[in-house]
C-alpha cells in the first residue's frame, strides 16, 4: 500500500466524510451474502452476527480473489484466471478483472468502485455499495442463489392512442401553476422610465 501523508484541510475533510459513510450493517450484509454465494459460512470471520472492522474487511477483499470467485459463481467464466500471487500488481489485476466482469454483468460505472478504493483503502463504503449493486443485478440476471437488497425496477413503457394524447395537451399540469388570467400588462412601480428624462 502506498505511504500517504496525513491529510490536512480539504483532503482531511474529504477523508472524514468518506469514512462517515461507512455503515457496518451494510458491510455485514455484503459479507454474509458473499459467504452464502460462495458457500463458505465463516468467510473471514467466525461471527455471522457481528460486522468486521473496516481493516479486517479490507484485508479480506484486498487481493481480489474472493471477488473474482464471487463473479465467477454469478456468471461462470467471467474471470478466466485468478492470480493467487501476493505481488501488488497481480492483486490489482484481480480487482481490475472483477470490475470488468461486473460491467459485462450489467453494472454501470457509477455503481463500481475503483481499484485504489479497495487496494489502498481509499473508499471502502463505495466497495460495499458495489457489492450491494452486484447483489441486486444478480437477481435481475436470474441468479438462483441468495439475493442481496431489493429487486431492481424494470422499464414500463406506455403507448397512448392519438385521442388520449390530444386530450392531455389541453390540460394544464399542476406543476405549471396558474395565474388565473392575470398578466403584467400595465404594471409598474414608481416613476416610469422615459427616454427624454
Amino acid at each position: 500500500m502506498a505511504s500517504r501523508p496525513t491529510g490536512y484541510g480539504l483532503s482531511a475533510e474529504i477523508k472524514r466524510k468518506m469514512n462517515s459513510k461507512y455503515d457496518s450493517k451494510l458491510q455485514l450484509e455484503a459479507r454474509l451474502w458473499i459467504a452464502a454465494v460462495l458457500e463458505e459460512p465463516t468467510l473471514g470471520s467466525e461471527s455471522t452476527t457481528e460486522p468486521m472492522s473496516i481493516e479486517d474487511f479490507h484485508q479480506l477483499l484486498k487481493d481480489g480473489t474472493i471477488l473474482c470467485r464471487l463473479i465467477n459463481k454469478l456468471s461462470p467464466g467471467s474471470v478466466k484466471r485468478i492470480n493467487e500471487s501476493k505481488m501488488a500488481f497481480k492483486q490489482m489485476e484481480n480487482l481490475g478483472n472483477f470490475l470488468a466482469a461486473c460491467e459485462a454483468f450489467g453494472l454501470t460505472k457509477t455503481d463500481l468502485f475503483q481499484t485504489v478504493d479497495l487496494y489502498e483503502r481509499q473508499n471502502i463504503p463505495q466497495v460495499i455499495n458495489s457489492i450491494h449493486a452486484l447483489g441486486r443485478k444478480a437477481r435481475v440476471n436470474k441468479f438462483n442463489g441468495p439475493c442481496l437488497g431489493p429487486k431492481e425496477a424494470t422499464s414500463n413503457p406506455r403507448q397512448f392512442d392519438e385521442e388520449t394524447l390530444k386530450a392531455g395537451a389541453t390540460v394544464i399540469g399542476l406543476q405549471m401553476g396558474s395565474n388565473e388570467g392575470a398578466s403584467q400588462a400595465g404594471m409598474n412601480f414608481g416613476k416610469t422610465r422615459a427616454i427624454i428624462d
